[in-house]
Formats: structure tokens, sequence, C-alpha cells
């Protein structure tokens, strides 16, 4: 399961270079060699303590977030109109923006590849209690 999503998420990145950057493009290459690189490598080869990056659906987050006593906040439609404004003047066909409940979710040819949401504490917790009945 963990390689299957793993494959996902980087033939997707790597799908955006092929389509928009050179092969031999030295800042592709760098990148590839110095950050996409490493991040693949503690993916698929490390686990436990060693294992620092551990892609998590955006639905999983929310759930985490809800779990440990966060609540999310209306989108800001603002930052999501200028958002696809400057996605129309100026990227690629392919990239789009689009809205599921809070989240602004940005993507690549009908996959998901950044969600963006705004969380607060819950009122309980703003007061230093976690208790309901405090």
């Amino acid at each position: 399961m963990r390689f299957r999503q793993i494959l996902s998420q980087f033939s997707m990145e790597f799908d955006i270079r092929d389509s928009l950057i050179p092969r031999d493009d030295e800042l592709r290459l760098f990148t590839e060699r110095e950050v996409i690189g490493p991040v693949l490598i503690n993916l698929i080869a490390c686990g436990g303590s060693d294992w620092l990056e551990r892609p998590e659906t955006y639905r999983n987050w929310q759930l985490r977030n809800v779990r440990a006593g966060f609540e999310q906040l209306p989108l800001d439609q603002d930052i999501v109109k200028e958002c696809r404004k400057k996605l129309r003047n100026g990227y690629d066909k392919r990239f789009y923006i689009e809205e599921d409940g809070n989240w602004m979710l940005q993507g690549w040819k009908g996959k998901i590849r950044y969600a963006f949401s705004t969380w607060k504490p819950k009122a309980e917790l703003e007061n230093g209690c976690a208790h309901k009945n405090c």
C-alpha cells in the first residue's frame, strides 16, 4: 500500500517535470538529486523513527486535526479567487484548483497534488482546557 501511494504521488511529480521542464535543465537536475531523491529514499527504504516523510491524504489529515482538538475554518474565497486567477494567467492548463468542503485542492491532470486549509484550536482548548466540562 505504502509503495503504491509513493509511486502514484511521485509519478505525477515526474509527469509534471517531463511535461514542463527539459530533462537536462540544471535546476531540475539539482532538485531531483538534492530534494526529491532523498525524500524518495526515506519514503521507500526507511521505517520507524527513521521514516521522516509520511504521505497522507488530506482527508486523513482532517481526521488527525479533528482528533487533536482543532476545527477547520472556511476557505477565504478571495484567496481561492486569486489562486484561480493566477493559475489561468500563466500556468499550464493541466493544473487545476478545486474546492472540497473547506479544502482548496491543487492538482494536475485530475490528481490532487496539494490540499490547503486553515485550522484553529477548538474553543475549549483556547481556554487551556481540553475537557468539555471545564
